[in-house]
């Protein structure tokens, strides 16, 4: 396909972005849950990083291999780290040693706190483009997390007595900060360890995760009390991957599953969404999707997560396929099949410059419906990349460059499906169900992407929605 035509096409499609945002504003309310934490962004330049790696005395051998995806010293830590910088994948690791925490405080520092956890993220992106009211769950809200809230005053939690308020304005003085550490990696840059370099080939980042609450998924009973009386178009949940099976985790997750039937039981017209996040846990990652995946009305993936979840429903050599091939064809049938063991109504990824959706034909969002939604969501998402912000002016600077990869994956898709008017419209099917298909906007050297999968899953539902 004649390639700058076909850009030209995609980006006329993107013209509708503007006046679909502009009715955001006449949705009622959404709730996002579970985890809010306060992120400590560290950026971390191959050279400090090879510093912290022969500090540490450890070998290109010792690096490669890994034991496990949690962090139980310094050395995991590392590890972790040097397969994110080196392979160009995000992945996050659950830190249980406090004094493991404290070295890496001491070590990397920050460069800047903001807003984390799925649930954090997720309202201030939805109270950022002007829903009426977003409810945020917090199970610890002392004033250095509200300070990482936006200063809006339809995003609302509740302080210590239940009592609902901007989020912003809470300081429930008696709650610990829970901090988590982002390590951001540019791409292009290099580490040099024993004559070999090593070259990142994405802008990308390690996680490490210490913390208490969320990783006992505790919930905020004011919080869940009060929901139950408010009229909800969305609930955006997340939270599950932090759990261990060896700390009472898949306990915990059934727990919450019976607390989300019946919240959702008591709100019949309110869709429910389930973020998938990294879990290294395979434990829990298996009990998310027999407890929680079942429950809800969709789900939002991105290709590592796609290929986790392969793992724990007895698709591991089409895991291994994923992993070798990246590729949208093969993505598309990963979804599918994790559509048809879990009985999800409606499976959103977001791959590398490609989103697709897959949803039963009778779902209640439209296969147009959903398309306007990612095209918004992509927009919002590349505000995001580009300035770090998602409010009307930061989308307003975004330039509907749709992304050259993304194109050829499209197309690609679509001559592997024979459906060419899915190169053309974004819209086809696949076995039983409805498909939406549209090429992102990639940002050079972004300035962020944490969130960035949180942002596109919340709003390609959101932005769905008829108004």
């Amino acid at each position: 396909m004649d390639t700058p035509i076909f850009k030209q096409l995609w980006q006329e499609k993107y013209q509708i972005v503007p006046n679909n945002l502009k009715k955001l504003k006449k949705l009622n309310a959404v709730a996002t849950g579970f985890n809010a934490n306060i992120d400590a962004v560290c950026f971390l330049s191959g050279q400090k990083l090879k510093a912290l790696i022969e500090k540490a005395g450890l070998t290109i051998d010792e690096l490669t291999h890994i034991e496990r995806k949690q962090i139980l010293d310094e050395k995991d830590f590392l590890k972790g780290v040097f397969k994110t910088f080196t392979l160009g994948i995000a992945e996050e690791w659950i830190c249980e040693n406090e004094s493991v925490y404290e070295w890496i405080r001491a070590e990397l520092g920050y460069d800047k706190l903001q807003i984390g956890g799925q649930g954090g993220i997720m309202a201030n992106v939805l109270s950022s483009v002007g829903i009426k009211k977003v409810f945020a769950h917090t199970n610890s809200l002392p004033k250095m997390q509200a300070d990482t809230f936006l200063k809006n005053d339809n995003l609302i939690s509740f302080d210590e007595n239940g009592v609902a308020k901007p989020a912003y304005l809470i300081d429930r003085k008696n709650d610990i900060p829970l901090i988590h550490f982002i390590i951001e990696f540019k791409r292009g840059d290099i580490l040099e360890l024993e004559g070999k370099t090593f070259k990142c080939p994405r802008a990308n980042r390690f996680i490490a995760t210490y913390d208490p609450l969320n990783l006992k998924l505790v919930l905020d009973e004011n919080f869940m009390r009060a929901m139950k009386s408010e009229k909800l178009d969305f609930v955006i949940l997340s939270g599950f991957h932090a759990l261990q099976e060896k700390n009472d985790g898949i306990a915990l997750i059934k727990k919450a599953a019976e607390r989300i039937k019946e919240w959702k039981n008591a709100a019949p017209e309110t869709l429910f969404h389930l973020e998938i996040a990294s879990t290294q846990d395979l434990g829990i990652r298996k009990a998310i999707v027999q407890n929680i995946v079942p429950i809800v009305d969709s789900v939002g993936i991105n290709e590592r997560e796609t290929i986790d979840l392969l793992e724990v429903i007895d698709q591991k050599a089409l895991a291994k396929r994923c992993n070798e091939q990246t590729t949208a064809e093969n993505l598309l049938k990963a979804i599918s099949i994790i559509k048809e063991k879990t009985g999800i109504k409606r499976v959103q990824l977001h791959m590398f410059g490609l989103y697709m959706t897959l949803q039963d034909k009778d779902f209640v969002l439209s296969l147009e419906d959903n398309f306007n939604g990612m095209l918004c969501a992509a927009v919002v998402a590349a505000a995001k990349a580009k300035t770090g912000k998602t409010d009307d002016g930061s989308i307003k600077k975004v330039v509907y460059d749709v992304s050259d990869v993304g194109l050829i994956e499209l197309d690609s898709l679509s001559i592997a499906l024979g459906q060419p008017d899915l190169a053309l419209k974004g819209i086809g099917h696949y076995r039983l169900w409805n498909l939406v298909a549209i090429p992102t906007i990639l940002i050079e050297n972004p300035l962020t992407l944490v969130g960035m999968g949180d942002t596109i899953s919340a709003l390609s539902l959101v932005c769905a929605k008829k108004m």
